[in-house]
């Protein structure tokens, strides 16, 4: 079985997809992050893949080409030596921060031999929308087309191919110096048709566009500085760039434990995750990213009024998420179900309020001169942090068991109002901030006498309990406390005892064989940071980081039992917690650039 680690992130700033180690590509959404798929061997055997590698034995090994999303995998065979290089192109002449606006949804394998000579195998099988279509095959002047349901595919080839039973395949051999090349791309049937690509150019203006957009962001200059670049390429990858949307992951329902049934899909952006997401891209970007970031926050939530507050949206904006389950599908190594969509979306989460006003107040410099629009949804998320504030609500880790007084989520809220008293000067006259200065003091006082448990000499996960949660970590980040409160301390102390092994931190008290939350563990050591034991957080950040693949990917979560990556991947809050962790440790060493987040 090719597990999660496996896998490499090919991405256009528009839609993803992931290859193996082993040359197969096993998930493709085009177009879109949260697109039906083209290939989801990920999820089952059957539901299509597309496989490029050396006839018999081989060994392998993989990089990304330097400042690039373009993957090269070099096959060693007892003949010789070839290279496999993958690609979603981007759009045509594309370069900095333009790049991903006219991605042409184009699929670009080429295969080279370095040394010797060898022979290649070929095989696609696309099996659209999730497995249930298999498409119809036929040679044309064009080359190879493939269609059924809604959509379409054309395949350009420079070596004879064959068609049969649903497959295009192949063998031929090459010698050293020579190549092929194969471009698969993806319309709907509704889309008019387009020219061919040729795609040795396409593949060589794509590492130009990328090598563009990385020479632009060079800004971070502290610790970790070649993870946090890669991180940053990630996070770029994504981005849906006609909406400036960061997706949580490129996947749907890579389990949280294997056989298990937490599968979810992740193909969505949080405004959870907004203030995090945003000072990563800063950190490891530029300003700008976050200001496309915020802007889709701001448009994609609209006009609130009296109703709930939205947890998060489709690449696109979508407000209606609904789950269903794709019972064809038999699921990562039998874990089902595979989920398409995500109920979490109806879930009341506090904590969002506070998540927005504090990207607001990071890009403050960048919002000056704030739109009506802005100023009155910013006023309407402190009115509304005033107001519930002592409501129970679902909480930063979407359970489904039910509403609590989470902590985290009055942190939030304190948050929330702390950041509207601050940018009350731009909010306009009808910032109420004798309402809001007394809502922030009660919600303090109220955190600081029910969240702090003196008995376990920690901060717990909810008002009143004893329960560690590492979400609790978030107080100094967010400045609710100073990174060296003895009570901040006390509970980095209590969650390192109780919840980590290894420097891997799972999520609350009573986890059982959960896997750990990479996040967390990015949260401990960002929190020994800011409480001045800089050596302490360089170990959990190496140590967490150390568990990434080859290719420095990670997932949501690692396996405590045998250190394997588990969970959606590459999970976007994982890498922001590593760009977010490699800041603190700078800030502590006195090596951050005094224009970066606070």
């Amino acid at each position: 079985m090719t597990s999660i680690a496996d896998y490499a992130l090919l991405g256009d700033c528009q839609g993803a997809a992931l290859v193996a180690l082993d040359g197969s590509v096993d998930w493709w959404c085009p177009g879109r992050l949260d697109a039906p798929s083209v290939f989801a061997r990920l999820l089952d055997p059957d539901a299509g893949h597309w496989s490029i590698r050396p006839r018999g034995e081989w060994t392998a090994t993989r990089r990304y080409v330097e400042g690039s999303m373009v993957v090269q995998t070099d096959f060693t065979t007892a003949g010789g030596v070839v290279r496999l290089t993958d690609a979603l192109a981007l759009g045509a002449g594309e370069r900095g921060h333009q790049i991903g606006c006219a991605s042409p949804h184009l699929l670009v394998r080429q295969v080279e031999v370095v040394r010797g000579e060898v022979e290649i195998d070929f095989e696609l099988a696309a099996r659209l929308e999730y497995g249930l279509v298999t498409p119809q095959i036929t040679s044309t002047p064009r080359g190879i087309e493939l269609g059924g349901g809604a959509e379409r595919l054309a395949l350009t080839a420079d070596r004879p191919l064959s068609i049969e039973q649903g497959r295009v395949t192949g063998r031929f051999g090459l010698r050293e110096g020579e190549s092929a090349v194969f471009a698969l791309r993806h319309r709907r049937v509704v889309d008019p048709l387009s020219a061919a690509l040729d795609g040795r150019a396409a593949l060589a203006d794509t590492v130009a566009g990328w090598r563009s957009w990385t020479r632009m962001h060079q800004g971070y200059q502290g610790p970790y500085r070649e993870q946090v670049t890669r991180a940053g390429l990630v996070l770029q990858a994504l981005t849906y760039r006609p909406t400036g949307a960061v997706i949580a992951a490129a996947t749907t329902s890579l389990p949280e434990k294997v056989g298990g049934s937490a599968n979810w899909d992740y193909r969505f952006g949080w405004l959870r995750d907004g203030s995090f997401t945003l000072k990563a891209l800063w950190v490891a970007a530029c300003p700008d990213e976050g200001q496309r970031f915020f802007d889709w926050m701001a448009t994609s939530t609209g006009s609130i009024g009296d109703g709930r507050v939205p947890i998060m949206f489709g690449a696109g904006g979508e407000r209606d998420l609904t789950e269903h389950q794709l019972d064809h599908l038999a699921g990562f190594a039998g874990s089902r179900p595979v989920r398409v969509g995500n109920d979490a979306w109806t879930q009341k989460q506090l904590d969002v309020l506070g998540e927005v006003l504090e990207c607001a107040w990071v890009l403050r410099d960048q919002l000056e001169d704030l739109s009506p629009f802005t100023a009155a949804f910013l006023r309407s998320l402190a009115d509304r942090a005033a107001t519930t504030w002592q409501e129970p609500d679902a909480g930063i880790w979407e359970g489904r068991e039910g509403q609590r007084d989470y902590v985290t989520s009055k942190v939030m809220c304190w948050v929330a109002l702390d950041r509207a008293l601050k940018l009350a000067d731009r909010l306009g006259d009808e910032a109420d901030v004798a309402r809001w200065e007394r809502a922030r003091e009660e919600v303090r006082a109220a955190i600081l006498q029910r969240g702090w448990n003196e008995s376990v000499q920690a901060f717990t996960g909810a008002f009143d309990s004893d329960h560690l949660d590492a979400g609790v970590l978030l107080l100094p980040i967010v400045g609710f406390l100073p990174g060296d409160d003895e009570r901040v301390v006390a509970t980095l102390d209590a969650i390192e005892r109780e919840l980590s092994k290894d420097a891997l931190v799972q999520r609350w008290t009573g986890s059982g064989d959960e896997g750990a939350f990479v996040i967390c563990s990015y949260w401990l050591a960002a929190g020994r940071a800011m409480a001045g034991q800089v050596d302490r957080a360089k170990q959990i950040f190496e140590t967490v980081t150390g568990y990434a693949n080859d290719l420095g990917l990670l997932s949501e979560e690692i396996d405590l039992r045998d250190k394997a990556l588990i969970g959606n991947f590459p999970q976007a809050l994982s890498h922001i917690g590593l760009v977010n962790a490699a800041w603190a440790i700078a800030q502590a060493e006195n090596l951050h650039r005094p224009d970066q987040p606070n």
